[in-house]
């Protein structure tokens, strides 16, 4: 009988969640979910040194707002807890002990001035020191030292740290769900450091031990972690336990193709790389991306379902996610594509929903209600949303629907006002006070035929017109503008047009 799938993200809270350790929470999820599985949080908390406080509140808080809760972790118990690897401490050392009772790992007491003085001297030399079967046995280890010289100095209560031993002369053959079967000589590896002086277990012990303990059954995880699977393979193999199946997904580029995109590029170019603000840096949710949008291009970066289908809800990416179509090679990022998807996923809610989150953004700019009601902005947005990628655009995009143009664009007054212009705004403003019913239909019937009957042109009018009521040569439609904000204004804008431009 298979195993439940059980896939986790293991962060470290050592500051804010960057969209690649997103990407890799997500991708982690929609593999769990496809298979029926449990999708776990653990926080790898060993180093003490670089634990930034908030950091894990911070993870939870991005998961949760993309939609993606975990099934296990702080707070909510699934029998394998604690999901925090500094209250699991007191497991680890006893692993490492079974290590050297089995011969697989040693005692190391290398003072960090030895060590030092060894990496400068190979440096000096043009070559890099690796601690491993070359030169262990020249070094201050329990391999090196007798039992009774080792028995002592832990007895002294000496410095050391437990040391993997690397075997000599072997082919480890390693496979990776993404990229296939690997080759590695045990001859390049170094025998890492287990567990340190400070009575703390590194990343490769304790991450080996908590998914074992944990029965996680996959591992996908970045591909900077790719240089470390012999070493986690081996660990595997050392304790006699079955390892999880690995999957090493392909770095988040920088918009140029070339390099990790960083933290710094997006300060730089001006885009979020992380989901949630974090100090100075400005989130994906507080620069008003939707979650959906930030899950669907994620999705996208780095895998791809087969089609060119390209808006997925999160269930639909959980039906079809397959390891099998995630790319070997790094994935571009692109602002620009980030923002299509949040446009399209703008167009798809209603205007209740966009006008419920404009409305606070009104308050701010001084305009609140009764005047506009609730249901007159819906009407506005409907009005604007089309042009906006954002929540926030609907002000520059519509600002003239609240507050009359103080100002007139320059080069649409040089273009659109002649001198004939006030006297014919002048008669129309007189139109449209007798029009009775002032619904958008109405006005352009009655506005269209006065022109016509005039013998105006349209062009000497319509563009003047919106000018007056807009102060640019932007907008919807003309007649559902004056409909919205009305005959008094429409008309008490005009005339302060005429008398605007008049005198400047």
């Amino acid at each position: 009988m298979n195993k439940k799938v059980r896939a986790r993200f293991a962060p470290s809270p050592t500051g804010p969640l960057h969209i690649g350790g997103l990407r890799t929470a997500l991708f982690n999820y929609l593999f769990a979910k496809k298979n029926h599985g449990d999708f776990i949080l653990r926080i790898e908390d060993t180093d003490q040194n670089r634990h930034v406080e908030g950091a894990e509140q911070y993870i939870i808080d991005a998961l949760h707002w993309c939609g993606i809760p975990f099934d296990e972790g702080p707070g909510k118990n699934g029998g394998f807890g604690p999901y925090r690897q500094s209250e699991r401490t007191s497991l680890y050392r006893q692993y490492a002990e079974t290590l050297i009772a089995k011969g697989k790992a040693y005692y190391a007491f290398d003072t960090p001035e030895t060590l030092d003085f060894h990496r400068k001297d190979h440096e000096s030399k043009g070559k890099t020191f690796i601690y491993n079967w070359h030169n262990r046995l020249k070094l201050v280890n329990s391999l090196s030292l007798s039992a009774k010289e080792t028995q002592a100095k832990l007895e002294r209560g000496e410095a050391y740290v437990i040391r993997f031993k690397s075997p000599k002369d072997e082919k480890l053959h390693l496979n990776d769900r993404i990229r296939g079967d690997i080759v590695i000589n045990t001859n390049i590896l170094d025998d890492k450091v287990l567990f340190k002086s400070d009575g703390m277990p590194t990343y490769h012990l304790a991450n080996i031990v908590d998914d074992h303990l944990m029965e996680i059954t996959h591992v996908i995880r970045g591909e900077e972690w790719l240089p470390s699977l012999a070493l986690h393979c081996q660990l595997y193999d050392a304790f006699g336990w079955q390892p999880p199946e690995f999957a090493h997904l392909p770095l988040i580029l920088k918009p140029t193709g070339k390099g990790k995109l960083s933290k710094r590029d997006g300060e730089k170019l001006g885009f979020p790389v992380l989901p949630l603000s974090w100090e100075s840096s400005v989130g994906y949710r507080e620069a008003g991306y939707f979650p959906e949008a930030v899950i669907n291009f994620l999705a996208l970066l780095g895998w791809n379902p087969g089609t060119e289908e390209e808006f997925f809800s999160l269930v639909e990416l959980a039906q079809i996610f397959d390891l099998e179509r995630v790319h070997k090679s790094g994935a571009r990022f692109d602002p620009n594509k980030t923002m299509w998807y949040n446009h399209h996923y703008l167009q798809e809610k209603s205007d209740g929903e966009l006008a419920e989150l404009f409305l606070p953004m009104l308050v701010s700019k001084g305009i609140a209600a009764p005047v506009p009601s609730q249901a007159w902005v819906v009407r506005v947005v409907a009005l604007i949303k089309e042009r906006a990628s954002f929540v926030s655009d609907f002000w520059d995009l519509g600002d003239y629907f609240f507050v009359a143009p103080a100002t007139f664009a320059e080069k649409a007054v040089k273009k659109q006002w002649g001198e004939e212009t006030p006297g014919m705004l002048s008669q129309l403003a007189s139109v449209l006070e007798a029009i009775e019913l002032f619904v958008s239909i109405s006005v352009e019937t009655e506005v269209k035929a006065w022109i016509t009957d005039n013998e105006f042109s349209f062009g000497k009018v319509m563009p003047p017109l919106r000018l007056a009521l807009v102060g640019d040569l932007k907008g919807p439609h003309l007649f559902d503008i004056m409909e919205l904000i009305g005959r008094t204004e429409s008309v008490r804008r005009i005339r302060q047009a005429i008398s605007q431009l008049q005198t400047s």
